[in-house]
């Protein structure tokens, strides 16, 4: 799919919301809820029998835990340690896709990397049976629920949040598009031991971005010079992301916000962060991923 026929899709997107009621915006899929213009039921009916390649790259998010961040990170790493031309250079997701883009995607000869914000039970079992390269990325529970409600706030193809308080009820319950945080996150956790499983922070990366590109080339077997490392991480900072990624003009402001990690205090009552403290400790505190999200460090 190219920048102008995102632009094109986006565009009918929009079209089509502004035809449709605020509660007939998303449909449930499996127990999930979905946007309905953007994710539509026959795309994820199509999805269930694609097949994987042995050198596809699968980057996994939650919903605004830097997935477009981390799109523009893999594409520069590809393209320095290969040379190679990639399917797209802008980011898509599986649930996007109908069957006419299937079909189209798998007779090509070039080198493909795809998203998804899908729970890994939903994601095509051939991206584990083929043994491909997954890189899922996870961001503090806190900022994500923040940077999702201005999403929706300022994306009218999914219901407009009647208020921040209504969304931070909907976030906690899971009854937001793409489902719950944590149980994507408990999902996760219980593949870190797959070693054609990487996972990586947000956090962890706005802090050392050079170390985490070394990291990712090591995990998807490229060797980079410290000259290379250096080149990519210049060219997937968030501000050189902004302005650099492929997509439509209209989208930038939404897609790319702020990018600052601690926003969520801007916004969380002492009674929510308080919440939110508890939910963590239940399911996710002494795991693995909630001590690579540092809690502590980036929620208290």
């Amino acid at each position: 799919m190219s920048a102008e026929d995102l632009a094109r899709r986006f565009e009918s997107w929009l079209q089509q919301a502004k035809t449709m009621k605020e509660e007939e915006k998303l449909f449930r899929y499996k127990g999930v809820l979905y946007p309905v213009t953007m994710c539509p039921l026959e795309n994820h009916q199509a999805l269930e029998a694609m097949t994987a390649r042995v050198d596809d790259v699968l980057l996994v998010a939650y919903p605004k835990c830097g997935f477009n961040w981390m799109f523009g990170v893999l594409n520069k790493i590809i393209t320095e340690a290969t040379g190679k031309k990639i399917e797209t250079r802008i980011p898509p997701l599986l649930e996007f896709f109908g069957a006419d883009v299937l079909q189209a995607l798998d007779k090509s000869p070039l080198l493909r990397i795809f998203g998804t914000h899908l729970h890994p039970d939903n994601i095509p079992p051939s991206f584990f049976t083929k043994r491909v390269k997954i890189l899922v990325i996870f961001r503090n529970p806190k900022d994500t629920l923040v940077s999702f409600y201005h999403f929706c706030k300022n994306f009218p193809i999914q219901p407009f949040p009647s208020s921040w308080e209504s969304f931070y009820a909907n976030f906690m319950s899971g009854e937001v598009p793409w489902g719950s945080y944590f149980e994507h996150a408990l999902a996760w956790e219980k593949r870190m031991d797959d070693p054609n499983v990487m996972l990586v922070t947000y956090e962890e990366l706005k802090q050392d971005l050079g170390e985490g590109v070394r990291q990712i080339s090591s995990f998807l077997d490229f060797k980079l010079t410290e000259d290379q490392v250096q080149q990519v991480s210049e060219g997937v900072t968030f501000a050189a992301m902004k302005e650099t990624v492929l997509v439509p003009r209209a989208m930038k402001g939404i897609i790319f916000r702020q990018g600052e990690v601690g926003d969520w205090r801007n916004h969380f009552t002492a009674e929510q962060s308080q919440q939110m403290d508890r939910v963590f400790n239940k399911h996710l505190a002494g795991t693995r991923l909630g001590r690579r999200l540092k809690y502590d460090v980036y929620c208290q």
